[in-house]
């Protein structure tokens, strides 16, 4: 199987694009000291075009992707950061 992922091309007048597969489900919890991040296909992928986008040479050290429920996670789900260092 061969997956064709298309990764928007960073622009610093425009920042980081954020792309969302149709029908992404992505939950994030943490017990235990552990974070968990479980997602269907579209999440999974959807994850994975963001985390290359960040890897951009192009992209400044310090960008990040804030991730919450009132914006990419499921209810109830945990707020996290992914960032470029």
């Amino acid at each position: 199987m061969v997956l064709v992922l298309e990764i928007p091309e960073y622009e610093e007048r425009e920042g980081i694009k954020i792309h969302w597969e149709y029908g992404f489900e992505i939950i994030a919890d943490q017990s235990n000291n552990r974070i968990s991040i479980q997602a269907n296909k579209a999440g999974l992928t959807s994850l994975a075009i963001q985390l290359l986008t960040l890897a951009q040479d192009a992209v400044p050290s310090g960008s990040h992707i804030h991730y919450d429920e009132h914006n990419s996670l499921e209810s109830g789900s945990k707020e996290f950061i992914i960032g470029k260092k």
